[in-house]
């Protein structure tokens, strides 16, 4: 067989403590360090522990170049090759892993990127029980347990060398702006207006125009800035209480401005859905809308190849797109919300997305605002729930 060493892994030295009984026999507590390499590579969806010997013998395989394993192991030790071989870090031609692999080769991701993505995804957390649980490890105030924090601005000169500038003018937009208050409080008694929806939806995502400015390449025009035009940030959508729209999945179509079903929810099964999706967030859980930004790695790799700076414009579209859907959805009297402490993995096993090619970076959601606010909300200028 033909082996290489896959293209994007990165390790780690950690340390650890251990128990060991025999140190205790001989007379000390029985705690030592040890010191472990932790490896990580996306197409392994699990954080791998290699010996010694193990990271030596990766940094001497190719990358680029199948080799055989039997001419490997008349060079190398048989058994660490195998053993890399096990751990899928030294993939095999033509089977599964390699495959994985290739995806990953052909959708140009920078090694840091990858590594920084890949390793922050979450699976079935529960942010409540997190929560909890440092409450109780606290047991004091976060104050007393993190310290004090930065000063919420930085000041550079003293307050009689600054420049004081004219105030703006109040318009409308100022209005719109002090009613954008992140949602945790939805009418679960209600549902959301079709017209509505797909307003917020079409000033988001919805595609203005398609040009053609090189043969096969189609860029789009849409209400928001996204790097080289490309948009690779679409919309998908779980759908709880929306007038004419079924509960479930679906991807939004932004050329066409049209829904694309994925799977029908039962209204059990989309609530259940919806606490996974956001790390059991229960605040955000009964908005009548999730969107989930998912972005297109590939297209937005294919022209910024292994770049410094592709990750970070994805970053900047998701930011884009959720303050878009925060002005939509408050200027038809809805609200909206937008979180990172997601469950991306269980998000793209839902919608069936191949997280080396597409992904979410967040969760944002829209809908009727309850008449009580019974979860706190930041308000300070009370703007939403006047006291």
């Amino acid at each position: 067989m033909r082996v290489r060493r896959c293209a994007i892994v990165t390790i780690e030295p950690r340390e650890r403590l251990a128990f060991d009984l025999a140190l205790v026999v001989e007379g000390g507590t029985g705690l030592h360090s040890v010191v472990e390499w932790a490896a990580s590579a996306p197409h392994v969806d699990e954080e791998i522990v290699l010996t010694l010997e193990e990271v030596a013998l990766l940094g001497q395989l190719s990358p680029s170049r199948w080799s055989d394993f039997e001419e490997l192991a008349s060079v190398h030790s048989r058994d660490v090759l195998e053993s890399l071989v096990h751990k899928r870090l030294l993939v095999v031609e033509a089977e599964k892993e390699s495959v994985r692999e290739q995806i990953l080769r052909d959708t140009h991701w920078r090694p840091a990127s990858a590594a920084m993505h890949y390793a922050s995804r979450w699976r079935g957390i529960d942010t409540q029980l997190m929560e909890r649980e440092f409450k109780e490890y606290a047991q004091s105030s976060v104050l007393a347990q993190l310290g004090p924090p930065p000063p919420p601005v930085r000041e550079r000169v003293p307050a009689e060398q600054r420049t004081a500038l004219p105030p703006a003018e109040p318009t409308p937009f100022d209005a719109l702006l002090l009613k954008r208050v992140t949602c945790r409080n939805y009418d679960r008694s209600r549902e959301l207006a079709l017209a509505d929806f797909s307003s917020v939806l079409f000033r988001t995502f919805g595609a203005r125009a398609v040009v053609e400015t090189a043969p096969g390449v189609r860029l789009l025009k849409k209400g928001v800035p996204s790097a080289g035009g490309l948009h690779p940030t679409e919309a998908y959508l779980l759908v709880q209480r929306v007038e004419g729209v079924a509960p479930g999945l679906y991807h939004y179509h932004p050329v066409d401005h049209a829904l694309e079903p994925i799977r029908a929810l039962s209204a059990d099964e989309a609530t259940e859905l919806a606490r996974r999706f956001v790390a059991a967030q229960a605040y955000f859980v009964d908005a009548h809308v999730m969107v989930i930004p998912a972005s297109r790695f590939r297209r937005n790799f294919w022209k910024y190849r292994n770049h410094a700076k592709a990750y970070r414009a994805l970053t900047l579209d998701v930011g884009y797109l959720s303050h878009t859907i925060y002005l939509s959805a408050t200027e038809l009297g809805l609200a909206a919300f937008i979180t990172a402490a997601i469950n991306e993995i269980d998000i793209e096993e839902a919608f069936g997305l191949d997280p080396l090619e597409e992904g979410p970076l967040a969760v944002c959601g829209f809908g009727i605002r309850a008449a009580e606010r019974k979860e706190v909300e930041f308000d300070p200028l009370h703007a939403v729930w006047p006291d």
